[in-house]
């Protein structure tokens, strides 16, 4: 069964290993059980196939998130809950795909860079801090945090349920104002 739903952006920000991936997925799972239409777009899953050829710089990384806002917005527009989890480590660029796409809610994934360390499943920072790769954010490239999000979801000191509940909760507040502002809208219209 599908719900009539207005479509929105979750945009998972944080370091590598910080938990975005997780928490996005689980997310995903909870809404679609519930019938709602969801995309994911996962930052490692889109640099394979739609900004293959970027590489790391940050014209690159901010031409990445530019791209990925782009599909975000036409998914969001057609009435899907897009999650995106990317690092996208730089808060311009991320404040300019907030305002194209509109509906949007920011969540950033904190955990402390020494958490994210111990929690390198793909050895990532161990390659970084060995020189092996260069530009890695959060060790010889920064991280720009929000400086406001919607949520926080600290995965130090919190469970997985804990901050998918979080997301949850805002979500579904975010979606009862988005429906209350379109109602006004669409009552206001009337009466012209």
């Amino acid at each position: 069964m599908q719900i009539q739903q207005n479509g929105m952006t979750v945009w998972f920000t944080g370091l590598s290993g910080a938990g975005k991936t997780t928490i996005c997925r689980a997310v995903e799972q909870s809404l679609r059980s519930q019938g709602y239409r969801v995309e994911v777009l996962d930052g490692d899953i889109v640099r394979e196939n739609l900004t293959k050829g970027l590489g790391f710089s940050k014209a690159d990384r901010d031409e990445n998130i530019r791209r990925i806002g782009f599909v975000a917005h036409l998914l969001t527009r057609n009435g899907v809950i897009v999650l995106v989890s990317a690092i996208s480590p730089y808060r311009e660029i991320r404040n300019e795909v907030r305002h194209k796409i509109g509906n949007f809610i920011e969540v950033y994934v904190n955990a402390p860079l020494k958490v994210c360390e111990e929690r390198d499943v793909k050895g990532l920072y161990k390659r970084a801090r060995a020189g092996e790769i260069k530009n890695f954010t959060g060790i010889d490239d920064p991280y720009e945090p929000p400086t406001q999000p919607e949520v926080e979801c600290r995965t130090d000191k919190e469970n997985l349920q804990e901050s998918v509940d979080q997301v949850l909760s805002t979500i579904q507040k975010h979606s009862l104002e988005s429906q209350f502002q379109l109602m006004n809208h669409e009552v206001y219209e009337e009466k012209i």
